[in-house]
């Protein structure tokens, strides 16, 4: 480990040891420095790489605060790593295996919970999506919009951030998808159908079968493409 690293390492087992809680105010910078044993150079170091990974924050003129450690604030920065990917295709088809490993168990979990108007937010963006045409962005806008809808049903917090972070990556995959291929939004509009057909009748393993069903079809088309 780097000095760096070591600093970090420090900083962060007082967060987990609860010693610094959620919402509580960091020492000053020298006292800090002090009772951990590090320089100052390196407690600032350290603070920055938190507040970039949003467990600190830096007010200024008021002091270091630790984050509320919320799962979209910790997750937050995931959708942002993962855009400086999307020139990389073996990182692309990795994301879409994570997808296809996490989706379709969020859906069937989200069967079992999702509540009307959870349900009728599902709903509207297939509607929108039957209605979208030809106008492939506004048809993977709903797209992407019915699989928040679906995953946030299952009330995870963390599910929620994580497959919304590799969203805008997958996301590009579907557009190219409906680009290239004639027939992609009849097929996706009728996949997803399915999934909300499940959610209607509350069947779990059906919503995880459509789900899979959907997500395995975009994956084994984007393998194909990108050896082509």
């Amino acid at each position: 480990m780097s000095l760096t690293d070591k600093a970090i390492a420090r900083i962060r087992e007082r967060i987990q040891s609860g010693e610094l809680a959620p919402g509580s105010k960091l020492p000053a910078e020298p006292e800090l420095a002090v009772q951990l044993g590090l320089s100052r150079n390196l407690m600032r170091e350290a603070v920055k790489a938190l507040q970039v990974a949003h467990v600190l924050e830096v007010r200024r003129g008021d002091g270091t605060y630790v984050t509320s450690l919320q799962p979209d604030m910790l997750l937050g920065g995931l959708g942002g790593a993962v855009e400086l990917l999307q020139g990389d295709a073996g990182t692309l088809l990795d994301l879409m295996e994570v997808r296809r490993l996490f989706e379709p168990a969020a859906s069937a979990l989200a069967a079992t919970r999702i509540a009307e108007p959870g349900l009728a937010e599902v709903k509207r963006h297939l509607d929108a999506m039957r209605r979208a045409g030809d106008d492939v962005e506004l048809l993977n806008l709903h797209d992407a919009a019915f699989h928040r809808a679906v995953i946030a049903a299952t009330g995870n917090d963390t599910l929620v951030s994580l497959l919304e972070g590799i969203s805008g990556k997958t996301l590009r995959a579907r557009i190219w998808r409906g680009l290239v291929d004639g027939d992609a939004a009849g097929r996706t509009v009728a996949e997803h159908e399915a999934i909300y057909q499940a959610l209607v009748t509350r069947d779990g393993p059906l919503a995880q079968a459509a789900a899979l069903l959907h997500v395995s079809n975009t994956e084994s088309w984007l393998r194909e493409h990108l050896r082509q």
